[in-house]
């Protein structure tokens, strides 16, 4: 039903519908004439908000997410935010917080349609993985098999080869914006040494604990720390995240030109040596995903972005689209930066036509509600193949959708300590350590930064159990699906999204 049926419905029961009426006594007042209750109306929408029948049930989720993300807009100055959650596959709630346009004053909506960023690589993967099924797309070939414009490389006098399963997990060796490989070397040292020494602190910890733990009730240790210890700690307590440098003072975000097709695009990094041999490191590319769109387009027989929209529209979403200045598209928000004294101003004009693939794709919150859960259900639908009820395939099978889940070895992300990269998405897998301590659920997420906004979108599986799946009273998808987008760049919101995914799985349990 829509929002402004349900506002009018409960206008109707507030002014005087036959649902107010408590026993024989007099109707309440109603609103005098149409006017009244076109102004009723009017205040019931202008909140930007609606909760599709959510019910009593998630209303404490609802309140207590809702002043999250107010905090996080409130600290960070977002002009605008929209969220979107579903569980088990129903939309439960989506809002708008804040403006689309802070110039005409046009308030955010669920309907809403601002870019996604990063989270266009997910829906890169998804026609890749469904190429690769159908038997058009070899994953290991390299990828001049499709694209003979892109030159073949060596790496330190070695020829090497790219493929396309190294792209979608970024460890093709391309590089990303950044052009100096040296710079690019030495950050990826510095983060090795430090993700290496947080290791050995973590290990070192974990010995003296089992020995401690062995040594109770012998003899009770009241020995001073080794000079030794005393250095790990130290360590430990002065680790610190290494400093990168700002991610949007690179040039060839604000590139203007438009390129009519995905295969002139390569001309900006194609003759570029290799940062790394492809498959020894992780280095995260956008530029990866935009020879991954020229093998999706040589792989399909047609253009990709029209093999994209396709695939929009077997998904059920309308309102995804390509990010073209100059298409005509309803509800797209406005973008937005700080200037250096922290003034809000208009994004400067960009033209995305050179990542696609990569980040240059416009959606709703609803579209990628949509999406996720498809994904979701595709993942889940296989455990039910012995169950009474008959289920309808998912658009990908669940053998490629673990496979696309699943997490690669080395590819640790900067943005989530607890995550991997695997084909295009970010992989948390289930791990508690300690009793009664914190618990990691498995969960898949990607975040998104672009000119002008800022993204998440995580899919919060639910732990399906034998009863479960053999009872044949549920109905798939089961999990919390969580999408925000906001019209400023730079804004981390993958924590909040996990954050938010948990309040509505404590509610559904309830």
């Amino acid at each position: 039903m829509h929002c402004w049926a349900r506002a009018s419905r409960r206008l109707w029961r507030a002014w005087g519908g036959p649902q107010r009426r408590l026993g024989n006594g007099p109707p309440p007042p109603r609103a005098a004439g149409a006017w009244g209750w076109a102004v009723g109306l009017g205040l019931a929408l202008a909140a930007g908000g609606c909760e599709p029948e959510a019910g009593p049930r998630f209303s404490r989720a609802i309140e207590s997410s809702r002043d999250l993300l107010q905090r996080i807009k409130d600290e960070v100055g977002v002009p605008g935010i929209v969220i979107g959650v579903s569980v088990d596959g129903k939309e439960v709630w989506s809002e708008g917080l804040g403006y689309a346009d802070v110039e005409n004053r046009v308030i955010c909506k669920p309907e809403t349609v601002m870019r996604i960023a990063s989270i266009s690589k997910c829906l890169t993967m998804v026609a890749v993985a469904k190429l690769w099924e159908e038997g058009k797309l070899d994953l290991d070939a390299p990828v001049q098999k499709y694209v003979p414009e892109f030159p073949e490389k060596e790496y330190e006098g070695e020829k090497v080869t790219i493929t396309t399963r190294l792209l979608v997990s970024h460890l093709s060796g391309i590089r990303h914006y950044e052009k100096d490989i040296t710079k690019v070397k030495e950050q990826k040292e510095k983060a090795n040494k430090a993700l290496k020494l947080a290791q050995d602190v973590k290990k070192s910890n974990r010995d003296k604990e089992l020995k401690e733990k062995e040594d109770k009730g012998t003899e009770k240790n009241d020995f001073p720390k080794t000079k030794s210890e005393q250095d790990d700690e130290a360590k430990g307590q002065k680790l610190k995240p290494v400093k990168k440098t700002k991610e949007f003072e690179h040039e060839e975000y604000y590139l203007k030109e438009k390129f009519e097709n995905v295969i002139d695009s390569l001309k900006i990094f194609k003759n570029d040596p290799l940062f790394f041999k492809p498959g020894s490191q992780f280095l995260y590319s956008t530029y990866g995903f935009t020879l991954l769109s020229a093998v999706v387009e040589r792989a399909s027989g047609c253009k990709f972005t029209d093999y994209m929209l396709k695939m929009f529209r077997d998904l059920d979403m309308l309102a995804t689209v390509l990010d073209d200045n100059e298409s005509m598209i309803y509800n797209r928000a406005r973008c937005y930066v700080c200037n250096k004294k922290g003034r809000l101003i208009n994004a400067p004009y960009v033209d995305n036509s050179y990542k696609w693939a990569g980040g240059g794709l416009l959606s709703s919150v609803g579209d990628l509600l949509k999406f996720g859960n498809a994904l979701l259900y595709s993942y889940q639908v296989g455990q039910f193949k012995h169950s009474a009820n008959k289920l309808l395939p998912g658009y990908l099978k669940p053998d490629t959708i673990t496979m696309m889940w699943t997490p690669v070895p080395n590819t640790e992300v900067s943005w989530n300590k607890d995550g991997k990269y695997a084909m295009g998405w970010v992989v948390v897998e289930k791990q508690q350590e300690y009793g009664f301590c914190r618990q990691q659920r498995h969960y898949i997420s990607h975040t998104g930064g672009a000119v002008g906004a800022s993204s998440v979108l995580l899919i919060l599986p639910e732990e399906l159990n034998s009863e479960v799946i053999y009872s044949g009273l549920v109905t798939l998808p089961r999990g919390v699906v969580v999408n925000i987008i906001c019209n400023m760049q730079s804004v981390s919101l993958n924590s909040t999204a996990l954050m938010i995914a948990k309040e509505f799985d404590k509610d559904k349990l309830v």
